[in-house]
């Protein structure tokens, strides 16, 4: 049984005529005739009764209409899915992102793909730190990465999303806790607790620069795995923790400080990163309207870093 004899069967079907369904569908009415009987040889059943002056459906006929209405409209659905897929308006994008404020910015894009392109599906990866996102990236593991990082590997594009400054959470209780910035020479004799020392930390690069800056070597007496738990980690009074504008926005403890750094360091930058050369024709309009939903900052280069 082949598709186009189950179009064939259902325009005569639903015409009872074989020379309208041959008008229907644009053939001549001998091949319709054909593909008819070759259908009914092939199934081993009358399917229409004939005559000079009518066409009827036989009870072979009459039970097969339904099944094959089903079997058409799910190839057309194959079709379009297909089509649609090719063009970019079908399929899944994989996003990776880091950090304890991302999740609001990812949950913006998320929403709005599903709003404006109801194909694709975004699927959301959390990770513990940045460096990790954009490594998969590098992989093909996901198309999307949102981190801070002061690099990005060639083969590599990005684009900067929030230019954060940085900020260090002190216990509420803290001498420091009523002032709006403060320099880290004035945190010299302080506790510190700080994520795991890993390689493309931005945060652990600006601690350990500004602390040698302000000539002292930080006391980090205790790593926490993420900024949800250091930020908890400071409000009970275990330690200061250096982190960033965002975290603060989006952390509510009462009993956490935020005070901006004055000390002069490298910006701080969020962004996000996709693979050049990805042939996955679902990231070309995730990525033109993240740029909508999150607009570049000036002097923003999308070019590899």
């Amino acid at each position: 049984m082949e598709i186009q004899q189950l179009r064939v069967f259902l325009a005569v079907a639903e015409e009872l005529h074989f020379g309208r369904a041959a008008e229907r569908l644009h053939l001549a009415q001998p091949p319709v005739s054909r593909t008819v009987r070759q259908l009914e040889r092939d199934l081993g059943a009358d399917l229409f009764i004939r005559s000079t002056r009518s066409v009827q459906l036989t009870a072979a006929g009459a039970a097969l209409m339904a099944p094959a209405r089903d079997i058409l409209a799910a190839v057309d659905r194959a079709q379009a899915s297909a089509l649609a897929a090719g063009r970019g308006e079908a399929g899944t994008v994989k996003l990776a992102y880091a950090g304890a404020s991302t999740h609001v910015l990812v949950g913006m894009l998320a929403r709005e793909v599903r709003r404006v392109h109801p194909g694709i599906e975004i699927r959301l990866n959390s990770q513990d730190f940045a460096l990790p996102a954009l490594a998969r990236v590098l992989r093909g593991e996901v198309d999307i990465s949102v981190g801070r990082w002061d690099f990005v590997p060639a083969g590599i594009r990005s684009r900067i999303i929030v230019e954060e400054h940085l900020v260090m959470a002190v216990p509420a209780s803290h001498r420091l806790a009523g002032q709006d910035g403060v320099h880290l020479a004035e945190l010299s004799d302080e506790p510190f607790v700080a994520l795991p020392p890993h390689e493309g930390s931005v945060l652990g690069d600006r601690l350990l620069r500004l602390s040698l800056g302000a000539g002292f070597d930080p006391d980090v007496v205790q790593r926490a795995p993420d900024s949800w738990t250091a930020m908890a980690l400071v409000g009970a009074e275990v330690g200061c923790s250096l982190t960033v504008s965002s975290v603060a926005e989006n952390v509510t403890d009462p009993h956490v400080h935020f005070l901006r750094v004055l000390d002069e360091t490298l910006p701080v930058y969020l962004r996000m990163a996709w693979r050049e050369a990805s042939d996955n024709p679902a990231l070309a309009p995730v990525l033109s309207l993240a740029e909508r939903v999150w607009p570049s900052r000036s002097g923003t280069a999308t070019a590899p870093a």
